[in-house]
């Protein structure tokens, strides 16, 4: 399997932030905003392993900034690093005052999605090749959110045997 430039899986996306996507606060939605970046970094994997993908895991999404009604959201997103099946994917959020013209991050983000094959299990995804200073540096630092997220799953099972799924009136 031929590696892939990082450039190969760019992904952006812009939006007007309108009165429907905000809050009481005139500021957008936090889960309107993580439904963007799951779908931009959906496109990136899919885009860089040419298969159908599934969302494994996200990382934390702290709120920076806030995104103001008028105002427009531009997501970019790529794959950083990939490991057998999995791969990750960094999106980074900039708001835009369209009258100003200043701009300011909002947050950042790093997802991983595993790439499927026709039966839907776990297929073989293509290494990544960073060329910018700015994705060498996401590239090497990646193993180590990688371990991080695996301590992480292995402490949310641990958590999650702890809770039972009946109904809150079955005790």
């Amino acid at each position: 399997m031929e590696a892939k430039y990082v450039n190969e899986s760019r992904a952006v996306k812009s939006s007007h932030v309108l009165p429907p996507d905000t809050n009481n606060h005139g500021t957008m939605f936090g889960g309107k905003l993580m439904s963007y970046i799951d779908d931009i970094a959906a496109i990136a994997a899919i885009r860089h392993a040419r298969k159908p993908c599934v969302t494994a895991s996200t990382d934390s999404v702290d709120f920076l900034t806030p995104i103001k009604e008028g105002a427009s959201v531009c997501l970019e997103a790529f794959v950083t690093y990939t490991h057998n099946t999995s791969m990750e994917v960094f999106v980074k959020v900039i708001t835009e005052d369209l009258l100003t013209g200043k701009r300011e991050l909002c947050t950042t983000s790093f997802l991983t999605f595993v790439a499927l094959d026709e039966n839907g299990k776990p297929a073989q995804v293509p290494k990544v090749i960073p060329q910018t200073e700015e994705e060498k540096m996401l590239h090497e630092s990646a193993p180590k959110r990688r371990e991080a997220r695996r301590v992480r799953r292995e402490d949310s099972k641990r958590f999650a045997e702890t809770f039972s799924v009946k109904k809150p009136w079955e005790k």
